[in-house]
């Protein structure tokens, strides 16, 4: 299979250009990665089973309107390293923070639950082992299962995008146009003088 794709330079978003102020927005839930775990111990519904599938064959479509708008300034998908490490990456190549609010960030049904209960992949371990400490976990972790999920791998994951935070609802209108429900999860902040960038999650209990 050979794929070939003609683009406009001028729309290429990378994950170095997020601004201080910018609001962070996910394009799809996470915890396909917990729903795989649970799979392979025969522990995943069959409806689960049937979202699984459906959102890991739901392209991004909405990556081309979303590149030509210049008030768009980071774009990255989140795929193997997870939200937390896939954030960690645009917060590094930006030398910048992304505050994530836990509570903003939308989930696949159950996956905290299925989580909380064991049900997470190798991956996810050995992300966090790689770039755990660059993750700030403001208010605690409650029960538990929300670092599995922040460093949940996903397949064909969702796009993480920065922009202008006067510009959000038209961001929006365009994942729904292409069938999206994209969630405003947070915000770009300044780091701190002297400390390298991080991701911080705030948790409310």
């Amino acid at each position: 299979l050979n794929s070939k794709q003609v683009m406009n330079p001028k729309n290429l978003k990378k994950n170095d250009a997020a601004k201080v102020g910018d609001a962070i927005v996910l394009g799809k839930p996470l915890g396909v990665g917990i729903y795989s775990a649970a799979l392979k111990k025969q522990s995943l519904s069959p409806e689960r089973y049937q979202a699984m599938a459906e959102w890991t064959t739901k392209l991004n479509t909405a990556g081309v309107p979303l590149g030509e708008m210049e008030f768009v300034h980071a774009m990255t998908d989140v795929t193997g390293f997870g939200l937390g490490g896939h954030s960690l990456e645009i917060a590094k190549a930006s030398n910048t923070n992304l505050c994530i609010e836990w509570s903003k960030v939308p989930l696949v049904e159950g996956a905290l639950e299925l989580a909380q209960k064991g049900f997470v992949t190798g991956a996810s371990g050995r992300n966090l082992s790689s770039y755990g400490e660059g993750l700030e976990f403001v208010g605690g972790v409650g029960a538990g299962g929300i670092k599995e999920l922040m460093s949940d791998p996903q397949t064909s994951g969702g796009l993480l995008v920065t922009c202008e935070p006067g510009k959000v609802d038209q961001v929006l209108a365009a994942f729904s146009e292409k069938g999206f429900e994209a969630a405003v999860i947070g915000s770009v902040e300044a780091v701190e003088s002297g400390a390298s960038p991080k991701v911080k999650v705030t948790v409310s209990e």
